[in-house]
């Protein structure tokens, strides 16, 4: 048996993954890595502290699985998106990684919303965002002078994973693209777009796919983790991307929904051209040639643990969900809108904060739980809904993460979103996508497609319910008036906050 080794680089862990030609995981392991948090605001790690928990957690997986070095073929990364990595002349780097939600560059997503103006969605296809990498570029430039003025290059996370064990530097597309400085349609850094901000592109990496064979490991990388030096390496794909992949989220019509302690929907999109106006996320798919365009909802899981751990500490979420099924829907007048930390999609808000409307002396802990339930979905919902007004079919979703664990949630899934719904008998997240990624690129399949039909299995299939998708709608229609109610409150309460 022939095995590949998926790693997906996490905000709080590195997960490895070793699975078998037969699409089986034979082992996984993890490794923790801290997160630092000098002030409000800021959130960084040490890209070493990466290195070592990946050359740990392949060690372990190798160990766990039993099996021969030499029966490892390839392995492929995916990573935690938009994580700014300095690089001085040497590779080194210059300081710590500024992470994804690290909100210190408000400032910076401004001066590049003056610079670029409706440029910016035309050559990045996304918003200024105080997650990207282009404005945490910006920021070290500007308060952080003297480490600037040594960086030679940056790479995103996973990618210096990369480097450090094979030796060479490169960054793929759908990691590209949430940089701000990927002209997305012609699959190149912006000349232009660097110019107007001020940043010249021959500090951006070189670009491949994320299928693209970059190396072998180096002997030290090879030695520490226990694999051969010709073991292949692939070059990997964001997050998104290969989470997109490791569900199979392959082909026009297909879509995910995850729910975490954020929630996602993200579709494949095989239209380069299509706009939707910078209010959802438009990036390349770690599938050669293809798109996806993503909608965020901050607080999905997050909703729920909020209101378990403040209403009822300790219960078990089996045992907090387990009357929602027999509450009706609209949980008897009671609606929630799950902006615990601001809003992403569609309303990028900072400020706006979460509501529960219609309470009365009548309501009970299930009739909340449900309530919750429906807000989150409809917060996804408001991604499917621009997906659709923009053309684009969504008639399947597959549901992953906690959302695919409660047979009610996933039937109101399919009744909000009008579609058809299933979850994965063997969900293993982008860790499983970047395995793909290697099973492909070592030629055991003739795409992901082909890849996917061995390796994935799905479970039941949710089929909308008229009557139940009819009286959902009405609704989601009350659910969206509740932000442009409760925005400008929200604004004058934000001085009252602590």
């Amino acid at each position: 048996m022939k095995y590949v080794i998926g790693v997906d680089l996490g905000t709080s862990a590195v997960k490895a993954l070793l699975v078998g030609e037969d699409g089986r995981v034979a082992a996984e392991a993890s490794r923790e890595y801290p997160l630092l948090t000098e002030r409000s605001g800021w959130s960084e790690q040490r890209p070493d502290d990466w290195v070592d928990g990946t050359l740990g957690a392949i060690a372990g997986v190798v160990r766990a699985g039993g099996v021969d070095a030499s029966a490892v073929e390839g392995l492929s990364f995916s990573g935690q998106m938009h994580g700014l990595v300095l690089l001085d002349r040497e590779k080194r780097p210059l300081r710590n990684a500024i992470l994804w939600n690290d909100t210190r560059t408000t400032k910076q997503c401004r001066d590049i919303e003056a610079a670029l103006g409706a440029d910016l969605l035309a050559i990045t296809r996304n918003p200024a965002l105080e997650g990207f990498t282009l404005p945490k570029l910006l920021w070290v430039k500007e308060h952080e002078p003297e480490v600037f003025a040594r960086a030679e290059t940056f790479v995103l996370p996973k990618d210096y994973v990369r480097y450090r064990l094979t030796g060479g530097v490169c960054m793929d597309y759908s990691d590209a693209a949430g940089t701000l400085l990927l002209d997305v349609r012609a699959k190149r850094w912006s000349d232009e777009g660097g110019r107007r901000v001020g940043l010249d592109v021959s500090l951006c990496p070189p670009l491949v796919e994320s299928g693209a064979l970059v190396g072998t490991l180096a002997p030290e990388a090879a030695a520490a983790c226990g694999l051969s030096p010709a073991t292949k390496v692939f070059a990997g794909g964001a997050d998104n991307a290969c989470g997109a992949v490791g569900a199979g989220i392959l082909g026009d019509g297909a879509a995910m929904c995850s729910i975490g302690t954020s929630g996602v929907i993200l579709a494949y999109e095989p239209d380069k051209d299509r706009d939707f106006a910078g209010k959802g996320h438009f990036f390349n798919h770690a599938a050669p040639g293809a798109y996806y365009a993503m909608g965020v909802t901050l607080s999905a899981g997050h909703s729920l643990s909020w209101f378990r751990d403040t209403f009822a500490p300790g219960v078990p979420f089996a045992e907090l969900l387990a009357g929602v099924g027999s509450v009706p829907i609209g949980a008897k007048g009671l609606l929630y809108t799950p902006y615990l930390v601001g809003e992403r999609t569609p309303h990028a808000d900072t400020v706006i904060r979460a509501s529960f409307v219609g309470m009365d002396a009548s309501h009970k802990r299930d009739d909340f739980a449900r309530a919750v339930m429906e807000g989150i979905t409809f917060s996804l919902n408001e991604s499917v809904e621009l997906f659709r007004a923009a053309g684009k079919s969504v008639s399947r979703i597959v549901s992953i993460g906690g959302g695919a664990k409660n047979p009610v949630w996933l039937q109101m899934q399919a009744d909000v979103f009008r579609a058809e719904v299933t979850a994965m008998k063997n969900e293993q997240g982008p860790g499983m996508g970047a395995a793909m990624l290697a099973a492909v690129g070592c030629g055991w399949f003739g795409s992901l497609k082909e890849c996917a039909e061995a390796f994935l299995a799905y479970g039941a299939v949710y089929e909308p319910d008229a009557a139940a998708s009819a009286r959902y709608a009405e609704l989601f229609e009350i659910y969206k008036e509740v932000y442009a109610a409760t925005r400008g409150l929200n604004g004058r309460l934000a001085a009252f906050r602590q």
